[in-house]
């Protein structure tokens, strides 16, 4: 009780709801289209999707400053890769929030001649590539995390172990049993760092919705709204059990 208390006290946390909510009716809605329900009900759901959109929109004013914070204290990371990744990746947030808020300026009649598709599209490609920056990182962190594991195997095992070469066995076979290394070298990763592994979920979750909106990798509004939901719940997740928030 006391983590859903703090969580929903923060902007951040609202925003979320805001955003599970939104993408819940964006499924809903299709649904509905799909079992041929009335055009008044499909209609209600997806006025009710445009203000949680707008709700959100509103939680976001101001959240550009925050990720150019962010992005000047990731420059400082001693880590030449991970300094590149996260910093263009909050850079690229910081101009998606702007282009949200104009966007969110042009939606409440602030600016009625702004042409909101063209600002729209500008939004979405700023927050792909931020996504794209925050998958890298998180290959980056996963390929650390493994070859880690491999040297822990490799001074464990004896050195019979280190010293033994299969020398019998089909090119397939070979690359069969890589493979199955392989895998299990990302299993024991992933197991052993949540963190990493629900930010994985959730950016690739999330990909897939600037990918459709940009006609890039076309989808359908369901497709959309699972994606858009389960990344809001995992989002939800890392809020309220901090623990489980990606760092740095």
């Amino acid at each position: 009780m006391d983590s859903w208390v703090r969580f929903t006290a923060q902007s951040q946390g609202r925003e979320r709801i805001f955003r599970a909510a939104q993408y819940a009716c964006t499924l809903l809605s299709y649904s509905l289209q799909k079992s041929n329900a009335s055009a008044e009900l499909v209609g209600r759901v997806k006025q009710l999707e445009m203000h949680m959109s707008l709700g959100r929109k509103l939680f976001r004013l101001g959240n550009s400053l925050e990720a150019l914070e962010a992005a000047k204290r990731s420059i400082h990371l001693s880590d030449l890769v991970l300094r590149f990744c996260i910093t263009v990746s909050h850079l690229n947030r910081a101009m998606y929030f702007a282009c949200d808020n104009i966007l969110w300026a042009g939606k409440v009649g602030l600016a009625s001649k702004m042409d909101q598709e063209k600002w729209s599209q500008r939004s979405f490609r700023y927050y792909l590539f931020a996504l794209i920056m925050s998958l890298t990182r998180d290959a980056y962190d996963l390929s650390l995390l493994m070859q880690r594991e491999a040297q822990s195997r490799h001074k464990a095992s004896t050195p019979a172990e280190n010293g033994y070469t299969p020398r019998s066995g089909s090119g397939i076979t070979l690359l069969r049993e890589k493979a199955r290394v392989q895998l299990s070298l990302l299993h024991c990763a992933l197991r052993a760092n949540p963190p990493l592994l629900l930010d994985i979920l959730k950016n690739v979750c999330d990909i897939f919705i600037p990918l459709d909106k940009l006609g890039l990798f076309k989808t359908n509004p369901g497709m959309v709204g699972v994606c858009g939901l389960t990344s809001s719940a995992l989002s939800i997740l890392t809020i309220c059990q901090p623990w489980l928030k990606l760092k740095p």
